[in-house]
């Protein structure tokens, strides 16, 4: 018993501690080099799937025609997977003027609305559909900065690279009001980038940034209808493919925390769910002489999926043992004090949330009275 405890200790130490130092000392050392980025302004479709998102839908198109590059290469497609809000009328105005080109013009914008089969089936739709051979997908909630699809797609330079992510920017992290759900999230998100950062250096990144990537599309292969991490799957299949997925800091996306706690563990069980199925969908991710990016890929995405089952060990292992040692005895009630005020929490956390609510609904009322 004592060997799988400390076996499950050790496991849980390589993947928080010893894999970031492993990776530290390897990227130091590794000699390869992205070639020079030069002025590589390629023409651009930009994918974006959305769902019922007509609130969301002009702030983000405004903010991709303010993009700083030329209108001429690029076009915007939007794919509405089977809305039922106001979508097609907010973005009628867009695909009207693309329409009608004239110098200095907007650049196209397309709509395409198909039934309600999923993300991945609406961004297989736009990538059928775009007329370039460099493919930027996007989401409808965050942001771009300015410069953000040029220094992206520069990457491109480099025949070895097939994809590129861009940087995440959280609000939390740019000094905004943080929300109930950002304590630690900065940390744990900076953590994360520093990951990428690193393992781009060494080869490639193991996924991307689901809120601003880019792929050749000789990279690209029709997405399974149902799934949930396309920047993780996407990517990968690019890597086993033989090309490079690189980090590209410079390339800047904004976006906001999860409003609170149950958010955020929403987020973070559909991640899980995610990398358990595109282990399904990929199998040879687990081949060491397919996968070139094994050691990075079993440290980093299977040893987080390891994790929760190694702490779990690690509390029933240490409350056996803690009749024959005074040091099991604390290692079990350190997890039992962890357990227990991060359940407090979440019950003070949902709790403020219903207050709010409840107070919501009953200002609303008062309103509806008057």
């Amino acid at each position: 018993m004592e060997a799988v405890f400390w076996g499950a200790f050790g496991l849980v130490l390589y993947v928080y501690a010893g894999y970031p130092l492993v990776l530290a000392m390897w990227a130091r050392m590794a000699t390869r080099q992205r070639q020079s980025r030069g002025d590589h302004v390629p023409p651009v479709s930009v994918v974006m799937a959305a769902r019922n998102e007509a609130a969301r839908l002009p702030g983000r198109i405004e903010n991709l025609l303010a993009l700083d590059y030329p209108f001429d290469l690029l076009e915007i497609i939007v794919v509405s997977d089977g809305s039922t809000d106001q979508t097609a009328r907010v973005v009628a105005p867009y695909t009207a003027a693309a329409a009608q080109p004239r110098p200095g013009a907007a650049p196209c914008v397309r709509l395409i609305e198909t039934g309600p089969h999923g993300k991945a089936a609406a961004l297989n739709t736009g990538v059928a559909a775009a007329r370039h051979e460099t493919i930027l997908f996007a989401d409808a909630r965050q942001r771009f900065a300015p410069d953000a699809v040029r220094e992206l797609v520069a990457n491109f330079a480099d025949p070895a690279v097939g994809a590129v992510s861009g940087e995440l920017v959280l609000d939390c992290e740019a000094g905004a009001s943080p929300s109930s759900a950002s304590d630690g999230v900065e940390a744990y998100w900076r953590y994360e980038k520093w990951l990428r950062a690193q393992e781009s250096a060494i080869d490639s990144m193991l996924g991307a940034t689901g809120a601003i990537y880019a792929m050749r599309r000789a990279c690209w292969r029709p997405l399974p209808e149902g799934t949930i991490l396309d920047d993780v799957l996407a990517p990968m299949r690019a890597v086993l493919a033989g090309w490079r997925v690189v980090f590209e800091p410079r390339a800047r996306a904004f976006d906001e925390i999860a409003p609170d706690v149950a958010a955020e563990s929403r987020r973070k069980r559909r991640t899980l769910a995610g990398n358990y199925q595109v282990l399904a969908l990929e199998p040879s991710l687990l081949v060491p002489g397919r996968n070139r990016v094994w050691l990075q890929y079993v440290s980093h995405k299977l040893g987080r999926l390891a994790v929760p089952w190694a702490l779990l060990v690690l509390l029933v292992a240490g409350m056996m043992l803690a009749m024959s040692s005074t040091l099991y005895l604390v290692f079990a009630a350190i997890q039992l004090a962890f357990y227990g005020l991060a359940g407090y929490g979440a019950f003070l956390e949902h709790r403020s949330n219903r207050r709010a609510r409840s107070s919501m609904r009953r200002a609303g009322r008062k309103a509806v009275n008057a």
